[in-house]
């Protein structure tokens, strides 16, 4: 909607009864411009400072975040629809993520000594452009926030329209910590001022999450500028259970990394296949175990199943559910397919790969289970899709869980787990899952660039 003045009002509606629970203007095309010229000013101080004091600043900004760990927790829920029994460990998450990157500050900063008046440091990009998605508010966003700023860089944040109010959180708890005026600024933007502040190359590099459809109008709107970019889009995250696997355990895990979040995770199982002999054993255990989810208003601690960001969002995977079962997918939960933006979970067996439920992003609360014969055929489904985000293998053996992860096309793969990120490996996607790298020492590479020093003596 508008305003009388023609300012744009982003409004946030609650998935849980529809209500608007946060509403802001959007910026102005001369705020935008303001903020460009603040953090371009504040951007060679801020860089100029030692190391160990940025890492001073960041540290009281997460100790500011978490102190306020339970009124973040509510907000989370009311704007996306997470259980609040759950919300809290977002928090939890986001204080690992933010501290082990700045542990591994010192190490990823500095310098390579060539010898004889050679070396290479890593300078700040300068401006870095966060474009952060609303399903894990925090946690997307502190991946590029705090790497970028620990490493000499300005940073301004246009967060979902969705999660208007985590962008604010952390604006108000870097003001907390003292960090100086400039270096970190919010921008609540529409998607046409989004595409432009990046076409305008006025961003030193630009770091975007979300769909992979955002991903390429983003990519389309840097063309020409030479702006790096780094992408973390979409996924079809796919496990395997295999002869030897312990069922009980995988089942349980499973049904987590598929159905928490009510499936809206970009590295959520969407798919799993099952060797043949154990098939209908793992899939008993696997609909047990999601049988025990119970849907609900996610403001009630009972709840462990939320509602989906909006009913368009349930919409679709409703849409999908019934193209599969048009195609012959058999539903075993049967639980119906709810009202609004609340799913019931579901599983689907008799699925194969003609169906968009096991090719396309589903970003849902439901899974399809396909048999196997073999390894190989695992492998061979596991790699047909043009998603590569995360793959887990599941086995009593890890030799053989290490040979086969190296034949699957994904950023990462797990043995006996999935649905987690560990702030100390890279995190990436291949394919259309994106490209780029946050999190770990290597993470720290595309928020700066290198600079070559080589200082020769004059000859005598």
């Amino acid at each position: 909607m508008k305003s009388s003045n023609s300012t744009e009002i982003i409004q946030v509606f609650s998935p849980v009864d529809g209500s608007v629970v946060f509403e802001r203007p959007a910026a102005t095309a001369r705020e935008v411009e303001r903020a460009l010229d603040k953090a371009r000013e504040a951007q060679s101080r801020w860089s100029g400072l030692p190391l160990e004091e940025r890492l001073d600043i960041l540290t009281r900004f997460t100790d500011a975040m978490v102190a306020k760990t339970d009124e973040i927790a509510r907000e989370i829920s009311l704007m996306m629809g997470r259980p609040i029994r759950y919300t809290p460990g977002e928090i939890r998450g986001f204080e690992e993520r933010a501290r082990k990157m700045i542990e591994l500050a010192p190490e990823a900063l500095k310098s390579i000594e060539v010898g004889e008046g050679r070396r290479i440091e890593r300078l700040p990009q300068g401006l870095v452009f966060v474009v952060a998605a609303w399903n894990y508010p925090y946690l997307i966003a502190v991946n590029s926030i705090v790497p970028a700023l620990a490493a000499g860089n300005v940073v301004i944040l246009k967060h979902s329209s969705q999660t208007i109010a985590c962008a604010e959180r952390f604006a108000k708890a870097f003001q907390e910590a003292g960090l100086p005026e400039g270096v970190f600024q919010v921008l609540h933007l529409t998607h046409q001022a989004t595409e432009d502040l990046v076409a305008g190359g006025a961003c030193d590099m630009v770091s975007f999450t979300g769909s992979v459809e955002g991903g390429r109008t983003l990519h389309k709107a840097a063309g020409g500028t030479f702006t790096p970019m780094g992408l973390e889009l979409g996924g079809k995250d796919p496990a395997y259970v295999r002869e030897d696997a312990n069922l009980e355990f995988s089942a349980e895990n499973l049904a987590d990394g598929a159905f928490f979040n009510s499936g809206q995770s970009c590295c959520g199982i969407e798919r799993i296949y099952v060797h043949a002999k154990r098939f209908d054993e793992f899939v008993d255990l696997l609909v047990e175990h999601t049988r025990k989810l119970k849907l609900g208003d996610p403001l009630d601690d009972a709840t462990t199943l939320g509602p989906l960001v909006r009913p368009r969002a349930a919409d679709f995977v409703r849409r999908q559910m019934k193209q599969a079962e048009d195609m012959g997918a058999q539903a075993i939960l049967r639980k119906g397919l709810g009202e609004g933006a609340f799913l019931p979970p579901e599983v689907f067996i008799d699925v194969h790969h003609g169906m968009p439920l096991m090719t396309e992003e589903t970003f849902g609360p439901v899974v399809g289970v396909m048999a196997v014969e073999s390894d190989e055929e695992a492998i061979l489904l596991m790699n047909d899709s043009r998603y590569g985000l995360t793959a887990s293998i599941w086995t009593e053996d890890l030799h053989r869980a290490d040979r086969l992860a190296r034949q699957v096309h994904a950023g990462t793969i797990f043995a006996n787990r999935c649905d987690y990120l560990d702030p100390s490996l890279a995190w990436t996607g291949v394919k259309d899952s994106g490209r780029g790298c946050t999190l770990s020492v290597v993470g720290y590479e595309q928020l700066t660039r290198p600079k070559s020093f080589h200082l020769r003596k004059v000859p005598r």
